[in-house]
């Protein structure tokens, strides 16, 4: 039998991941045992690492990051068709699939959850979408996949050169993401979406952020999506309408609280296929999936159940 895989992103946590490793690693093989450990160079490496490991027979791959690293370990694991194990360390900044997981966040207590804890299998979303050299592409997402105002918040962020010296990572912490995304509230007008939900009638809906989630969590720990299930073969949609700048300013805590969806400009929904595109053909809408920005709308989101075999406490 192999060992576990560790799959670690240097950069994560605004490099404190790199500067920690020692003893994130003497935790690991105090709480956990022997492990193999590979590290991550650049963008896209989780993936290629993950999916080459899986395919040569490793059982359980251990993603230790944020949010964006498993996300690419995922991504490995599902694109090599093995039944492969995936396993968090949490040692990211946002941290929200962490949080649906119940995972802890100390290296010593995840150490022991990985340990001693049990398999579950989960859904996970696919979007199919257009990438940046305008190709058609499809990618898995474990958390929330949305158009419009996060993924706005997120490009705001990579070009602020305010924030030059800081990794993007670190900005999708609580208070860094918070900001940008008030700073983009008070800029973005509503975009005009043509949706589609499983095999009805496409209709047009206006739009301030169109979220698809898998999990509760997204963007450094708002609760978007408070009754999402991993294993409901599921997707919940959740659509911030015209609320308003003023108004959404002032309800910005539902936003962490898992009450958004009480306000009347919000409406959540269900479903296991959507297809969305811009109702104008020249307005351009990015799309983001677990906090990167792959590409762009249209897009085709659906969910694929019990993909993903996971260690949770």
């Amino acid at each position: 039998m192999s060992l576990p895989l560790v799959i670690v992103n240097p950069k994560s946590a605004s490099g404190a991941t790199r500067e920690n490793w020692a003893a994130t690693a003497s935790d690991m093989r105090a709480h956990f045992g022997a492990f193999n450990v590979a590290f991550t160079k650049a963008q896209g490496d989780g993936v290629t690492i993950a999916e080459r490991a899986a395919k040569e027979g490793r059982k359980f791959i251990i993603a230790c990051g944020g949010d964006g690293t498993i996300n690419e370990v995922a991504n490995g694991i599902l694109n090599s068709g093995e039944d492969c194990e995936l396993g968090v360390l949490p040692s990211g900044t946002g941290g929200d699939f962490r949080r649906t997981l119940n995972m802890p966040h100390t290296n010593r207590e995840a150490a022991a959850a990985l340990r001693d804890g049990v398999t579950k299998r989960i859904d996970v979303g696919k979007v199919t979408f257009q990438n940046h050299d305008n190709e058609t592409t499809s990618r898995y997402f474990v958390n929330v996949s949305s158009a419009g105002l996060a993924a706005e918040v997120i490009k705001r962020v990579k070009k602020a050169k305010a924030f030059d010296w800081l990794p993007v990572e670190q900005l999708r912490g609580k208070a860094n993401f918070a900001v940008s995304t008030l700073q983009e509230i008070v800029e973005m007008e509503p975009s005009i979406l043509k949706v589609k939900f499983d095999d009805g009638d496409e209709h047009n809906l206006q739009t301030i952020a169109f979220c698809v989630a898998n999990s509760r969590y997204f963007g450094g720990g708002m609760l978007i999506a408070r009754d999402a299930k991993l294993d409901d073969g599921l997707l919940d949609i959740v659509n911030i309408g015209d609320i308003g700048t003023a108004r959404l300013l002032l309800n910005a805590h539902t936003l962490y609280r898992g009450t958004l969806g009480d306000l009347d400009e919000v409406k959540v929904t269900r479903a296991r296929k959507i297809e969305i595109s811009s109702a104008d053909p020249m307005r351009e809408i990015l799309i983001e999936t677990d906090g990167e920005l792959p590409g762009r709308l249209p897009a085709v989101y659906q969910i694929v159940p019990d993909a993903l075999r996971v260690r949770v406490p």
